[in-house]
């Protein structure tokens, strides 16, 4: 197909930058009639302390808390919180909406609403710390009772509010276990980290060892899609001025390694039923990584230690898409990904979101493709991922 270039870049507009100061924006958006604008990426905080509440009274002592720190909901074990500075200071900047947590989901639904997002699909926040928690059996509790817990509020939602679970990725039995159980709960797919840790043995899992071939089984057998989502690490170098700012940057765009463990790494010829989601790094960055990886096994394919089975392209129109809020080098790229790859998001309540201007960000992606692409861009792709219909 072909489209009008996204010439005009949306950010936040002037006064914005604090959530108290957001307001709406109106607009007709010129969808089809009977369009749900679903929101493919938004984040919410814990609010309850479910880990203490839920765990056996004989361990109790071993549970996360969940604290409110100046006002930022925070995991903290033995009264100190596990989440550093930085994460801490950015939540800090949009728990106070009253949305924000799972404390008031009807006031969630509604300022979603009030901005143009009649859907979303949430995955955490502070919840991210417990990816690297050293106690293994700990941590696949906490991840049970978080999806318990998130797929009680999906169910009172009247189908508004769609959670993201997650599984124990670390070993073939938790992995069956943990995604029976999800799904189970009615939970549509599950955030998988693109850093896995450490195995048992105390070396860094490899995803694309043959020890992980039962855990990538599991996955592929429970037909449920894979979720990997930005920010798990941040810079590497101390940053004295704005990091914050540099680590954001960095952490924008971390699924490259991944992308290629996926195509030349063999996992999604071994188990070809495997469905990725890639969220909140925008569209652009695919467009140059599938040039690349292209570039790359035309350049070096005679030193591989296997061929792959189809083309890079051919992985990426049949396994993968991507979400993005403002990205209009990426739509500029929407023949080469192909529509029915892309979804938007608002990131709501992120700072970095689309609140409050959410409206003028659908209206420019029917301008730049026009209205019945745009229809599955903002809505129906993200449900075709998750396997639901409107």
């Amino acid at each position: 197909m072909s489209v009008r270039s996204a010439a005009t870049t949306l950010y936040p507009p002037e006064g914005l930058a604090a959530p108290k100061d957001r307001s709406i924006a109106d607009g007709d958006l010129q969808l089809p009639a009977g369009t749900e604008v679903f929101s493919a990426d938004d984040h919410i905080s814990l609010s309850e302390d479910i880990f203490y509440e839920r765990f056996p009274a004989q361990l109790k002592d071993k549970a996360p808390r969940v604290l409110c720190e100046g006002g930022a909901y925070t995991l903290a074990v033995d009264g100190a919180t596990i989440l550093p500075k930085p994460f801490i200071d950015v939540l800090l900047q949009y728990d106070p909406l009253p949305g924000s947590s799972t404390r008031d989901l009807d006031a969630r639904i509604r300022e979603l609403k009030a901005d143009g997002v009649d859907k979303e699909l949430a995955f955490p926040n502070a919840l991210l710390a417990l990816m690297g928690f050293p106690d293994r059996e700990v941590r696949e509790r906490c991840f049970r009772i978080y999806n318990e817990y998130i797929a009680e509020l999906q169910e009172r939602s009247s189908e508004q509010f769609y959670g993201v679970g997650m599984i124990n990725w670390w070993d073939a039995e938790g992995a069956r276990r943990t995604l029976t159980e999800l799904k189970s709960l009615g939970l549509k797919t599950f955030w998988m980290p693109l850093k896995p840790g450490l195995g048992e043995d105390g070396q860094p899992i490899d995803y694309n060892s043959t020890a992980m071939i039962p855990v990538w089984e599991a996955i592929e057998e429970s037909n449920l899609p894979i979720a990997h989502h930005i920010g798990e690490g941040g810079h590497g170098s101390p940053c004295e001025v704005n990091a914050c700012l540099v680590g954001m940057l960095h952490n924008a765009n971390p699924f490259r390694e991944m992308f290629g463990r996926y195509i030349f790494g063999g996992v999604l010829d071994r188990h070809p039923g495997l469905r990725v989601g890639w969220f909140e790094g925008g569209i652009s960055w695919a467009a140059a990584a599938i040039q690349d990886a292209e570039h790359v096994y035309a350049s070096v394919r005679h030193i591989a230690d296997r061929d792959i089975e189809h083309d890079v392209k051919w992985y990426w129109d049949n396994h993968m898409c991507a979400s993005f809020m403002v990205d209009p080098l990426g739509l500029d790229c929407i023949d080469r990904l192909g529509v029915e790859t892309v979804m938007w998001s608002a990131d709501y309540p992120h700072n970095e979101s689309t609140f409050g201007y959410s409206r003028t960000v659908v209206a420019s992606i029917v301008d730049t493709v026009g209205a019945e692409a745009a229809a599955r861009i903002v809505g129906g792709n993200v449900e075709n991922f998750l396997g639901i219909t409107g």
